[in-house]
């Protein structure tokens, strides 16, 4: 239960990538690529979209169309792409990441308004928004539409582009019971990952107007984004598309039913809101978050850690109610254990 990206694929979306219609990608002829880039364009309400291989490449692509190196970025302080994403926003990029308070992860407006400083040739060109839905390392909150409206308001005022890292956009969508596109409206640019809840081993799309996207093209070029028959990719996210969105409520389901479960401890405590598939634990009571996860793993349970005091534990398509109920129950055992020792 580390993460959603430990899903594997269906035994469709194996089929689908064997049986793909192919051709080559950097000349942007393969027509299950188009395909699919098509129909994320449609989901999205945005006009065009670009496969990529991974989300990171994703949204360092979409730092490099917006911004020249310089420019300011305005941020969570937890957004993945400034705490997990190896540094790229500075290092490839080269942009100035300017941290602006939030509410479970997500910017407030008005500290957004007033964190954008007048222009002057002392200062970084502000530029862009950076907004996640759902946000990580905020246990998997939500962004609702009305919110982000009142950001991406702020950010016109001031002439700023907006970006959304919608990693796990299906799932704030599942959870709000809302389209993708009402979760991108206001935005510039928007990239969603298909590793995640939607089981493929590879692959994100990044939309947003056709130029943006022309240019991004161009980016992806620079990182060495380049593909050939990428049709395999394609196929298996278009399965997904089919096949797997509509149940992602029952991830959150189950992440609802492992939060209940430990709730009925004395050893453990669910520190945030569980909107989607998304279970933070404080572990405090039995030790470091690095040794209980430790000792999770000799029982069979893989947990990712959240220090100072936590460990994560994700739902997903393999993880069923029944193994969810199990987790909470080899969790209390291990506590039970360590408690007498």
């Amino acid at each position: 239960m580390r993460s959603d990206t430990q899903t594997l694929p269906t035994d469709a979306m194996r089929r689908a990538m064997a049986d793909a219609e192919l051709g080559d990608e950097t000349y942007h002829e393969d027509p299950t690529v188009r395909h699919l880039e098509d129909r994320i364009a449609a989901l999205t309400g945005t006009e065009s979209a670009m496969l990529v291989l991974s989300g990171t490449m994703a949204n360092l692509v979409a730092l490099m169309t917006h911004c020249r190196p310089g420019d300011e970025v305005f941020l969570d302080a937890n957004v993945h792409v400034l705490r997990a994403e190896a540094g790229g926003l500075s290092r490839v990029a080269g942009v100035t990441p300017t941290i602006v308070p939030s509410a479970r992860g997500h910017l407030v407006a008005r500290d957004l308004d007033a964190a954008v400083r007048p222009r002057d040739v002392i200062r970084p060109r502000p530029r862009l928004v950076w907004l996640e839905n759902t946000h990580n390392l905020a246990g998997g909150s939500v962004l609702d539409p009305r919110t982000q409206a009142g950001i991406a308001a702020v950010a016109r005022t001031h002439g700023l582009s907006v970006h959304l890292d919608g990693a796990r956009l299906p799932n704030a969508a599942a959870a709000l019971g809302t389209s993708w596109s009402d979760l991108t409206s206001g935005v510039d640019s928007v990239y969603l990952d298909f590793t995640k809840g939607l089981a493929c081993p590879l692959g994100s799309v990044l939309a947003g107007p056709k130029d943006f996207i022309d240019e991004a093209r161009y980016h992806r070029r620079v990182l060495g984004g380049g593909m050939r028959q990428a049709g395999v990719i394609a196929a298996c996210a278009l399965v997904a598309l089919d096949t797997l969105v509509e149940r992602l409520v029952l991830d959150h389901e189950t992440a609802q039913l492992l939060a209940s479960e430990l709730a009925m401890s004395d050893n453990y405590r669910v520190i945030n809101d569980v909107e989607t598939n998304i279970v933070v634990v404080d572990v405090s009571k039995l030790g470091s978050p690095r040794f209980v996860a430790e000792r999770l793993r000799e029982v069979g349970v893989i947990a990712s850690l959240r220090p100072p005091h936590a460990i994560r534990l994700v739902t997903h398509l393999q993880i069923t109610p029944a193994l969810a109920v199990e987790t909470a129950r080899r969790m209390e055992r291990l506590a039970t254990e360590l408690v007498i020792a």
